[in-house]
């Protein structure tokens, strides 16, 4: 064993963890660990500098902490609850939040991603998350892509983690709350789901019965839920104008239900007649008009 291993396996022996050694027990990052310290105390103080070690103690209650959020419960929760319940840290402005995001995003730290999307979706709630943290990173990206910035790979990993995060979320509430939904679907051929899924999210939350189709969902299919499920307002979603299916609104409307457009994919049709929604809150309002709470 080489003289830095024996020193190592000493200090581990003796209940003294080394960050690195605590952050591959966890299989999280250091980067997490060091976040998680300066947000909840958790572990010694990052004054202590190289020298700073865990106890048996701190290494147990982060394994605890680990299950319960494991479990669906809030990162912030699971630390007060795994560390006495002590005072919670000052809250994370949203452009923190967001640019740890990005960050995570770039790195493609699938977990860290999910831990810190989990986090804040329970600290804002669903909608807040959006407008403030989700959204401004994606467009960031866009931004990147648009000055020939490749980071699709990045994109993809963010999008796919946000979309299982807002799934985590939803299943908190019940999965059939009494009386007509709300249906919430993309276009036939949008693949943009996440505002939907964001919307899906907070009218739950708020008790909005809803029912969410996703995306690439066939117009006679759609048509066939709209007719069977009697929404009480059906949201179509179209992100740009090429997706933006206005026959398949004039035939969800042919069948008595309620239509609303949403997005900017709808901009450039004109007046239909449908109500029109391109931001979260507005489309969170038409949807409270509507519904039977």
């Amino acid at each position: 064993m080489r003289r830095k291993e024996a020193v190592e396996a000493k200090n581990v022996d003796a209940g003294a963890w080394a960050p690195g050694k605590v952050a591959e027990l966890l299989g999280v990052s250091p980067v997490t660990l060091r976040s998680w310290s300066a947000r909840y105390g958790i572990g010694p103080p990052a004054g202590a500098g190289r020298h700073r070690r865990y106890s048996d103690a701190d290494v147990r209650r982060l394994q605890q902490m680990q299950r319960l959020v494991a479990r669906g419960m809030p990162v912030r929760e699971a630390a007060a609850a795994a560390f006495g319940g002590e005072a919670g840290a000052p809250e994370i402005p949203a452009a923190d939040r967001a640019r740890e995001l990005a960050d995570a995003a770039e790195e493609l730290h699938s977990a860290t991603m999910a831990g810190l999307l989990d986090e804040t979706l329970g600290s804002l709630g669903p909608a807040a998350a959006w407008t403030d943290v989700f959204a401004p990173v994606l467009r960031g990206l866009g931004d990147r892509w648009q000055r020939g910035d490749v980071c699709f790979g990045s994109e993809w990993a963010l999008t796919t983690q946000i979309s299982l995060a807002y799934e985590r979320f939803s299943v908190r509430f019940p999965a059939a709350v009494p009386g007509r939904p709300v249906l919430l679907a993309c276009c036939p051929a949008e693949r943009h789901s996440l505002p939907m899924e964001a919307l899906r999210a907070t009218l739950a939350e708020a008790g909005i019965p809803v029912a969410y189709l996703g995306q690439l969902v066939p117009a006679e299919a759609l048509a066939d839920l709209a007719a069977r499920l009697d929404p009480v307002l059906v949201v179509l979603w179209s992100m740009s104008p090429p997706t933006a299916d206005d026959l398949l609104a004039a035939r969800v409307s042919a069948l008595g239900r309620p239509v609303g457009t949403a997005g900017p994919g709808w901009d450039n049709l004109g007046d239909r007649g449908y109500p029109r929604v391109n931001d979260l809150e507005s489309a969170v309002e038409l949807a409270a008009e509507y519904a039977e709470v």
